[in-house]
């Protein structure tokens, strides 16, 4: 084993920033009527390589809020961290940056979501944890499969 390969690789969060959000009430009507919301979350990353030892993940969470049929509020973050990884292997920068990454950043998406929903004068809203670990290991299996139906096609 060379001595870079023993030493291991590097990992270094060096910032976190809100790279958009936005947050919509269509209609005031929502505030006059009894408050039984039904919330849609809808979740997802994207990593982009920003130099050779730079990745930029983003995380974006969209809460769709309904109450009696309507929609009562629409409430979107991008929340992004810039990380710097260096001498990791291919299936540990996998896993590092699609799930690692992620359970970094979802307290700070967590929190502009709640914060959003409460200076839009809604109920305080959080987000339930999420298991990015087993999201990643789930993807990774569906790519799996579609790769293994898709060779026969040859």
């Amino acid at each position: 084993m060379s001595e870079q390969e023993n030493q291991g690789g590097q990992f270094a969060l060096e910032r976190i920033f809100v790279k958009d959000l936005s947050f919509e009430v269509p209609s005031s009507k929502v505030f006059l009527g009894e408050w039984k919301p039904e919330m849609n979350v809808n979740l997802g990353t994207e990593t982009q390589r920003i130099s050779d030892n730079h990745f930029e993940v983003t995380m974006t969470v969209t809460v769709t809020a309904t109450n009696a049929g309507a929609t009562a509020f629409v409430a979107e973050v991008k929340q992004a961290g810039i990380f710097m990884v260096q001498g990791v292997a291919e299936p540990q920068l996998s896993q590092l940056l699609g799930a690692y990454c992620p359970n970094i950043l979802f307290p700070y998406v967590r929190e502009a979501i709640s914060d959003l929903a409460n200076r839009g004068s809604f109920p305080q809203l959080l987000l339930a944890p999420v298991n990015f670990d087993a999201l990643f290991a789930e993807s990774q299996r569906q790519q799996q499969q579609q790769g293994a139906v898709a060779a026969p096609l040859q």
